[in-house]
């Protein structure tokens, strides 16, 4: 009987019993071993991806030249994706970075609506609005329909093409 090696959702049976042979590994055993692997570095560096940026803005505490809609819609952004892969049930690893990526970039939000000197009423309606919406995406209490939509134009409009491909299905459709 062959005992499984199994590490964070990651299957390294068939590697150590090729490397254990001395022969490489078969690509079907290789390609899904590297691709979570990767995946998992990935998450892992995007842990620090706007640290420098956020600790910049508390030593200076000041935004200037920095763009409030840029930053909210970079939340907007990595809200819909993340929605999008968790509705899709995909392993961590194919989308782990959104989560610190975007808990960074709401820690940026918050620190430009803090150090702004002028906040008006449709910056707060907007985050208002936000804290209503993201919820309910991220819990996937919508349509498949409009779950595609959303993630077909938050991958279009935020440049988040490499996050599609991860998130595609094995034909390349929503």
């Amino acid at each position: 009987m062959v005992a499984t090696m199994e590490f964070a959702g990651i299957n390294f049976t068939c590697a150590f019993d090729s490397l254990t042979h001395y022969e490489v590994p078969h690509k079907d055993c290789l390609l899904p071993l590297l691709s979570k692997v990767l995946g998992y570095c990935i998450v892992a560096a995007s842990t620090i991806v706007k640290l420098p940026q956020i600790i910049v803005i508390l030593k200076n505490k000041s935004i200037k030249g920095l763009s409030i809609p840029s930053f909210e819609l970079e939340v907007v952004g990595f809200t819909i994706a993340l929605a999008y892969c968790l509705f899709k049930r995909l392993p961590f690893s194919a989308y782990g970075e959104l989560v610190f990526l975007l808990l960074q970039s709401i820690i940026l939000v918050v620190l430009l609506y803090q150090l702004s000197p002028t906040l008006t009423l449709k910056t707060w309606l907007k985050a208002i609005l936000y804290c209503a919406i993201a919820p309910i995406l991220l819990a996937g209490h919508i349509t498949p329909s409009l779950f595609e939509a959303l993630f077909g134009i938050a991958a279009s409009s935020f440049d988040l093409k490499p996050m599609r491909g991860r998130c595609l299905g094995k034909r390349g459709s929503l």
